[in-house]
């Protein structure tokens, strides 16, 4: 008998099946707590549950998370996890601690299709989506590394491999489970969704009652450039992309961001960033500007430092509030954009 996995259950869902077979409701919650909030998942220790209970709940569930492979560990604290998947695929997920916050870079697919040119992930392929339990799981056992203490903040981001609105029904089923405060309890004020610009997920995400932040992964300030290193733009032109983020429903003191990695000679240069703070200044937002963060196979350079602080000097003095993104695990393959199951 194939046991059904519990990870990822709504809690909703799990009292449901306690009350048709005659356990309170209550029970179900204790449950729901002691995987998220204790991290017990065996679950013959859980301890408040009845020994007849336990016995029950083994016969019929499982509890199964993603299996750590290996990590690799940066001079910066960075940690990349590769994990495994039930069915044999990889993935990978990283955290980034500070000093006073830790943010997890979770995946929502294995592999991506936007086939972004100067990204790692893009040149790997697109394998599966995720379910629910597999993204969600990844933040268990990111937080079985020992960076769920309470006193330390953590920010989650959806930015990890692959397109989370090509995959919207599983990220949006995950995120609502992470937000939710009988679990892990993460404010959605933490969360951030990064799209590459899929125009019907960024509307239909501007609808959801319970939403992480958004933000878009633009890069080029013109059709032509955009097309030419992101092929999401024949299908989503920039017209199309910016009305959507012009009616994108912020919440008081919200911004929207826009993610923007500079390549060498490509994208970079002053009529550039003056072209980008003229396309988003009429929408409330920041930009956060992202060196290449280079890797094998990929055609483009890193621009140099000075070309990336004048790049950020224009658009700022255009009155768009601009900042510079700290590559964060560079030497272990775990920074932005270049996330490609590297063994080492």
């Amino acid at each position: 008998m194939n046991k059904e996995q519990l990870i990822g259950m709504p809690l909703e869902d799990l009292e449901e099946r306690f009350v048709s077979a005659g356990e309170p409701r209550y029970r179900a919650t204790q449950l729901y707590h002691a995987l998220y909030r204790e991290r017990q998942w065996d679950l013959e220790k859980i301890a408040p549950l009845s020994m007849r209970l336990r016995e029950r709940l083994q016969q019929q569930y499982a509890v199964r998370l993603p299996q750590l492979r290996k990590s690799f560990r940066s001079t910066d604290g960075t940690t990349r996890l590769l994990l495994r998947l039930d069915d044999g695929t990889d993935i990978e997920t990283v955290v980034m601690p500070e000093e006073r916050r830790t943010t997890y870079c979770v995946s929502t697919q294995a592999g991506c299709a936007v086939d972004c040119k100067f990204c790692l992930t893009g040149v790997m392929g697109f394998g599966r989506n995720l379910s629910p339990a597999e993204i969600v799981g990844q933040v268990l056992v990111a937080g079985g590394q020992g960076s769920f203490a309470p006193e330390r903040r953590l920010n989650l981001v959806f930015m990890g491999m692959g397109e989370p609105l090509y995959n919207y029904d599983s990220s949006l089923a995950a995120i609502r489970l992470l937000a939710d405060p009988s679990g892990i309890g993460i404010f959605p004020a933490r969360m951030t969704l990064s799209t590459a610009g899929v125009v019907p997920g960024i509307e239909r995400l501007g609808k959801e009652p319970l939403r992480p932040k958004l933000a878009v992964s633009l890069n080029a300030p013109t059709d032509e450039l955009r097309e030419r290193i992101m092929p999401i733009n024949r299908r989503w032109p920039l017209s199309e992309l910016m009305r959507a983020c012009r009616e994108f429903p912020l919440r008081p003191r919200e911004r929207l961001t826009f993610e923007y990695v500079l390549l060498d000679g490509v994208n970079d240069s002053p009529e550039n960033a003056r072209q980008l703070a003229n396309l988003v200044k009429s929408i409330p937002c920041k930009v956060n500007l992202i060196g290449l963060n280079p890797g094998p196979d990929l055609p483009f350079e890193t621009p140099a430092m000075e070309r990336i602080t004048e790049f950020q000097r224009i658009v700022r003095d255009k009155g768009v509030p601009t900042y510079l993104r700290k590559p964060r695990g560079r030497d272990i393959f775990a920074a932005c954009g270049q996330l490609k199951l590297e063994q080492g």
